[in-house]
């Protein structure tokens, strides 16, 4: 798998808490979900050997495994999301790495409870800052907290699937 910008491999990103299995995890998930959308004739298993490749710890291998199947699984329902919260911006117009940073994040505020919403925030402000444009960071934020906000709105029915 490519780098971010600077050319590091996946196993040593800049910025990112390395020391926390699931942030190389989440870096290794975005990849592959950026390589699917760019690319839609590869099937998302043929690329989980690039995780194999780069994530030594079992439950990081599976949280990044579950975060690209899952975020395929509900790519319907986030892209509808993030369509609604993203005013003046469709996301054919965004850039493709902050529209697959975007959707991982939206996956793990709409469907893993189980994980804090502001580290699962923080973590693609990351990404964005890491691999996209200077403004990305702000950009996702943006965007992922009002999906935040819409989540757990008293009035919100659960996504489906969940």
């Amino acid at each position: 798998m490519r780098g971010p910008r600077n050319g590091r491999s996946l196993s040593q990103p800049p910025g990112l808490d390395v020391t926390h299995p699931r942030s190389l995890a989440r870096e290794a998930a975005l990849k592959i979900l950026y390589q699917l959308d760019v690319r839609a004739d590869l099937d998302p298993t043929t690329l989980f050997a690039e995780i194999d490749e780069a994530i030594t710890d079992a439950d990081a291998r599976r949280f990044a495994r579950d975060l690209v199947l899952g975020a395929r699984a509900e790519l319907t329902t986030i892209d509808a999301e993030l369509s609604a919260v993203a005013i003046n911006w469709t996301l054919t117009r965004m850039a493709a790495i902050d529209r697959n940073v975007l959707r991982l994040g939206t996956f793990e505020l709409l469907f893993r409870p189980d994980l804090p919403a502001a580290v699962s925030i923080n973590e693609a402000v990351d990404l964005a800052k890491n691999y996209s444009t200077k403004d990305s960071g702000a950009f996702v934020n943006g965007i992922l907290d009002k999906i935040r906000v819409r989540a757990t709105a008293p009035d919100r029915a659960a996504p489906s699937g969940s």
